[in-house]
């Protein structure tokens, strides 16, 4: 059974407290967060349940352990918070959707959303969800917080939300849930759409996990800076994702990152202007000075590029400033990934802004519609090592004229075609008898990180265990499919 769908099943029926926990006085709750012990409360919000809606919920009051349920109904909540509390990882904060009869997810709408007047806190038109930083509860960052189950859209602008100040817009840089300040974050079993950012952590936040969340459409049309996914901060993991493709007319990325520790994994991301930039960490020292800053780790994701696509580069490791000595200048590891290019022109699968910034690209499979000549490696510059991949017969080290860069290439298979189970379908597993099957082999890439590649992407989003047989096979799915 897929990853998120056991998860799905083992939240459906949470134990409902409300009967026996009524609402509290808010003296009462301020009285509770002296003590170093509060006991931890179940808050149950939607329909027939004590607190009607997330509004209700003491949002200013939330201490260790508690967890807020919000069950599904017919019409959208519209509501947004803050939530700035600290957690333990023994008891952590959750908000958790309780989804309706038919699977659906709890809807948070941004549009006249209403914030609940015992909060109030700093960029409210940043977000619907934002975690850290208020004035009441006085707390400037957030720590250990759960997000999972929910369906959040409509921050952006166009969009309109009720705060102290009135109806107010949303601003450019707006995101569905906004990590403004939090260590030991999560967000799962999430879908992010309609925003200008659907998913936004700053660079003041620590070990984000955003785990099996659909993110889509999300972007401001005619602008290049709002993606699907735009993060910073020390330790972000991406995993069991689906990245679809942005609003149309938008010009984003689909996952755009500046953080150090950076691990991307079993994810699905189709379009955008890349389908990945990774860039400088240039709102921090900290992030910089991180030991984890100089090696990025992106294994076992499907990344599709379509015709059309604004540009014909899949990657980007370096930096976008010009500000060169904050540039990553450290080494990509690219493994186990299944590249898919549509595009009729010319493909780059990776633009590393110096020869300073190199790759080592390995058991990939990198698919070209077109013919080989119009897939190339490399831009203008960096180092790369290419070995155990499967690549279109043809391929080039780079399209540009002037190349300062250098590929070294070992032990690659070359063909016309990687032998795909339903190419037309977008099922890349490969079918038997592909020459990417028992191609691989595991790597141990790094010191600091094993990529023991025991998970594939699971449709529509999530993960299953990876069954290996044999030696592994290249790309990201194995071609002997897991039992459902």
């Amino acid at each position: 059974m897929p990853f998120l769908r056991r998860l799905l099943m083992a939240h459906q029926k949470p134990r409902d407290t409300t009967d026996r926990h009524r609402a509290l006085p808010v003296l009462l709750f301020a009285v509770v967060l002296i003590g170093q012990t509060a006991a931890a409360t179940d808050y149950h919000a939607g329909p027939g349940k004590q607190l009607k809606s997330p509004y209700e919920v003491p949002w200013h009051a939330l201490v260790a352990g508690d967890t807020v349920f919000i069950h599904w109904r017919e019409k959208p909540y519209r509501q947004k918070w803050v939530i700035a509390a600290h957690g333990t990882a023994e008891r952590p904060i959750i908000v958790r959707g309780v989804p309706g009869p038919d699977g659906q997810l709890p809807r948070i709408d941004g549009e006249r959303a209403i914030t609940p007047p015992l909060l109030e806190f700093w960029s409210e038109e940043r977000a619907v969800i934002k975690i850290g930083g208020a004035s009441v509860p006085g707390v400037d960052d957030a720590s250990h917080i759960v997000i999972e189950n929910l369906d959040i859209r409509a921050a952006r602008p166009g969009f309109q939300f009720l705060g102290r100040g009135g109806l107010q817009p949303y601003s450019d840089a707006a995101s569905a849930i906004y990590v403004e300040s939090g260590s030991h974050i999560t967000i799962r079993n999430c879908v992010l759409h309609d925003c200008a950012n659907g998913f936004f952590s700053a660079y003041e936040s620590s070990e984000v996990l955003l785990e099996g969340c659909h993110l889509h459409s999300n972007g401001i049309i005619g602008s290049f800076y709002q993606h699907n996914s735009y993060t910073a901060g020390r330790g972000v993991t991406y995993q069991f994702n689906r990245f679809s493709p942005l609003r149309e007319g938008c010009g984003g990325n689909n996952l755009k990152d500046r953080s150090a520790g950076l691990i991307v994994r079993y994810n699905w991301i189709e379009g955008g202007n890349r389908q990945l930039d990774l860039v400088e960490g240039d709102d921090s020292d900290e992030i910089v000075r991180d030991p984890r800053y100089r090696q990025t780790f992106v294994y076992g994701n499907v990344l599709v590029e379509h015709d059309g696509d604004g540009n014909n580069q899949i990657l980007h490791y370096g930096g976008d400033n010009g500000d060169e000595p904050l540039y990553r200048k450290g080494v990509l590891y690219f493994a186990n990934n299944s590249v898919i290019s549509n595009r009729s022109g010319l493909t780059t699968l990776a633009r590393l802004s110096t020869n300073e910034e190199s790759a080592v690209i390995a058991g990939n499979i990198l698919y070209t519609a077109a013919p080989g000549g119009n897939f190339a490696i490399l831009d203008e510059s960096g180092l790369v090592t290419l070995s155990r991949n499967w690549i279109k017969s043809g391929w080039r080290e780079s399209h540009e004229p002037v190349f300062a860069g250098r590929v070294t290439a070992r032990d690659n298979i070359e063909g016309d075609s990687p032998g795909f189970v339903d190419f037309a379908h977008q099922n890349f597993r490969p079918a038997p008898g592909s020459p990417c099957v028992n191609a691989g082999m595991l790597l141990r890439l790094s010191d600091t990180h094993q990529l023991t590649l025991d998970w594939e992407f699971a449709a529509p989003r999530g993960a299953r265990a990876r069954k290996v047989q044999g030696a592994i096979d290249l790309g990201a799915f194995e071609s002997h499919a897991p039992e459902e």
